[in-house]
């Protein structure tokens, strides 16, 4: 489920709540400033946390977070970072896949059909827009 200000990550025994405001961008990459006033609060509480297993937490909630947003935006958000690395394809089935899941999502139609359409798929890419258009009008 998602939460309105952190990422919940089990390390161990403990369970922590890391600031959403640590990632940055649509590959959530963590902003090592911003995640310095967390490790301080960490530390000064667990005390035997070395700098390496604070960077296995912080991996852990970049991947949560990875998750969290793509089921926040129906994996649109996934499915564009695969398209600006070149990987439409790949794009288009995890779009697909999420849109199963999700068929009323009229964003995702249209994302689709963009994509369709970069991959020169000019009828599915109509279909997708169509879909879209009519989800919009409910």
């Amino acid at each position: 489920m998602p939460q309105a200000d952190h990422i919940t990550v089990v390390h161990g025994s403990m369970c922590l709540d890391v600031p959403r405001s640590i990632f940055k961008g649509s590959d959530c990459c963590i902003d090592l400033e911003a995640a310095e006033p967390f490790k301080r609060i960490v530390t000064s509480r667990y005390p035997w946390i070395s700098d390496s297993a604070f960077q296995v937490i912080l991996n852990k909630a970049q991947k949560e977070m990875l998750r969290v947003r793509d089921e926040e935006t129906n994996g649109r958000e996934y499915s564009r970072t695969l398209a600006k690395k070149g990987k439409t394809d790949d794009a288009i089935f995890h779009l697909k896949l999420r849109l199963e899941l999700n068929p009323d999502d009229a964003k995702g139609w249209y994302e689709l059909g963009e994509l369709l359409f970069k991959k020169g798929d000019a009828k599915g890419g109509f279909d997708a827009f169509r879909k879209g258009d009519e989800l919009m009008k409910k």
